[in-house]
């Protein structure tokens, strides 16, 4: 389904939410809104196929529609655990029904809770955070970085894809000024593009990568690499 959310004058008016509405148009809304985005879920399923043990859990926190659950079935060994978190009801809806369209016979376990709180990670090989640790607000993020590295088996890894913020003002305008020309591109017009950052504000908190590197530094993570990058949109994998 296309997504016109905020093809209406006021959708922005209130704070961005993975309701119903964004839920059934959730795909379409990614697929055009992060640059590259096929591209990103290809790279994380070969790193977390890789890293991936017979028997651990694979987590992803932020599980929305299973994308990244169905791309990977198949690369990974059956007795993987797949553990899927979201703290959207309306999400986690559309998540079933596509696993259940995949005909995939693999037990895929979806859990509805709140991030903040960070559920129990445990003998886990792979944790993918794809485009969510930005929606944890900043005073919770330490402590999910922490749990989740502790979650974490011995050469165990954490993939993470973030939208950023970089420190010169003058590169972050061009930055995202040039993003904004890329979702004019797939279709987007100024007022969905006005109103969808008016509707984030105050509910997506990008870091600079930076911040992010000292997150997982301190957590314990010993090496952190970025594997992609595009101006304001960023990879990287951090290895226990």
């Amino acid at each position: 389904m296309r997504d016109r959310v905020f093809a209406q004058e006021g959708a922005g008016s209130s704070d961005f939410s993975f309701n119903s509405e964004t839920a059934a148009v959730f795909d379409d809304m990614v697929d055009r809104s992060v640059p590259y985005y096929s591209e990103i879920q290809r790279m994380c399923c070969e790193l977390a196929a890789d890293f991936a043990t017979p028997g651990s859990n694979l987590y992803d926190l932020g599980v929305s529609t299973a994308t990244t659950f169905l791309a990977l079935d198949p690369m990974v060994d059956a007795s993987t655990n797949f553990i899927g978190v979201d703290n959207s009801a309306p999400m986690l809806k559309e998540a079933a029904a596509k696993i259940e369209r995949s005909g995939t016979i693999r037990p895929i376990q979806l859990i509805h809770g709140d991030l903040h709180e960070t559920p129990v990670i445990e003998n886990a090989s792979v944790v993918m955070l794809i485009l969510t640790l930005q929606f944890i607000r900043p005073l919770y993020r330490e402590r999910m970085i922490q749990r989740i590295y502790d979650g974490l088996n011995k050469n165990g890894c954490l993939i993470l894809v973030e939208k950023i913020t970089t420190e010169n003002t003058v590169l972050n305008r061009l930055f995202i000024k040039n993003y904004y020309d890329m979702k004019r591109r797939v279709g987007y017009s100024d007022i969905e593009i006005s109103q969808k950052r008016e509707a984030l504000e105050n509910v997506l908190t990008p870091y600079r990568p930076e911040e992010n590197g000292a997150l997982l530094k301190q957590s314990g993570f010993q090496s952190v690499e970025e594997f992609f990058r595009w101006y304001n949109f960023t990879g990287v994998i951090a290895l226990k």
